[in-house]
């Protein structure tokens, strides 16, 4: 992701939100993003996996990708200090 603002949000997915620039950050401000939980068996990486303007459309966003929700934490982006 190049500029300033995130064009598409998706540009974000697979990424590890604390790797996002102040810009992008600005840009997600809002939405919601789905990362997975950790747990000692899995280990996950800490990167974006859903992105949504509501916590149903970060929900709707995991299951079109054939992810379980339950296998996720939700949190709200804010902007940027």
């Amino acid at each position: 992701m190049t500029g300033n603002a995130v064009k598409d949000a998706g540009q974000a997915l697979g990424r590890n939100p604390d790797r996002l620039t102040p810009a992008e950050r600005l840009a997600l401000a809002g939405k919601y993003i789905a990362l997975e939980i950790y747990s000692p068996e899995t280990l996950p990486l800490r990167r974006i996996e859903a992105i949504g303007d509501s916590f149903a459309g970060c929900l709707r966003s995991l299951k079109s990708r054939g992810l379980d929700p339950t296998r996720f934490e939700f949190t709200r982006l804010s902007r940027p200090y």
